[in-house]
């Protein structure tokens, strides 16, 4: 069968098939999921997108090896956070990290994911570069944008290279969030600020909102909220 032909057959089942669906209780891989028309559905997830600032930039005046050990650190880091956060990593994408939190705390859960991420490259990353290279001067920054909704994850790609798609609002809202440029480090829609716990809320001393509102005027100047808290990594 000539490659037209494959393309045109998968286009026109893909559009023709009906959907299997159920529900979700837990993150899937690409393997508990059918190539065909088949998805899990969440009621309600949180999806976090860790992007790693100025990395093309980073590449022309760092040289590649510099930046690639920062893309690495960046990576372990964030990817290690959201483990012990509670967080499944969906994916990697170059300079950044995607995951899906579930269950009930999960928009908190997501937050102090975040301003954890900011604690590290500000207090781990930052550090440990200045402290290889003398004389220094690149800042590593990151910007984290969080979503929550309804969300379904369906299989993608061809037979022995595929991988997952998350469909909803949440996967396109979060990813967009990192787009910002200002000086906050974490971004959350309105949604998920609604869910937030009072600890993922409130910090400080005097305690305070850490999350400032803006119009995200990318968005139709739908409300987000910003922070430009840490929460530190103890142990």
């Amino acid at each position: 069968m000539g490659l037209l032909k494959d393309l045109q057959d998968h286009a026109a089942q893909t559009f023709r098939e009906q959907w299997a669906t159920r529900a979700g209780q837990v993150v899937p891989s690409p393997t508990d999921l059918k190539l065909s028309n088949d998805a899990v559905e969440f009621d309600r997830a949180t999806v976090l997108y860790a992007d790693l600032t100025g990395s093309t930039n980073m590449v022309d005046t760092l040289g590649w090896q510099k930046a690639a050990e920062i893309y690495k650190t960046f990576l372990f880091c964030s990817g290690k956070i959201i483990r012990d956060s509670g967080g499944v990593i969906t994916s990697y994408d170059g300079d950044r990290v995607m995951a899906v939190f579930i269950g009930n705390t999960q928009t908190s859960d997501a937050a102090i994911c975040g301003l954890k991420i900011n604690w590290a490259v500000q207090n781990v990353i930052n550090p440990a570069l200045s402290n290889q290279y003398s004389g220094n001067t690149f800042t590593v920054s990151q910007v984290v944008g969080i979503d929550t909704s309804p969300v379904r994850a369906a299989r993608t790609g061809v037979r022995g290279d595929n991988d997952i798609v998350w469909v909803g609002r949440a996967a396109n809202y979060a990813a967009k969030l990192t787009e910002i440029k200002l000086p906050q480090r974490t971004w959350i829609t309105e949604d998920a600020y609604n869910r937030l716990r009072d600890d993922a809320k409130y910090g400080g001393n005097p305690r305070q909102d850490m999350w400032k509102k803006f119009s995200w005027t990318q968005q139709n100047d739908i409300p987000a909220y910003g922070s430009t808290y840490w929460w530190a990594v103890s142990n």
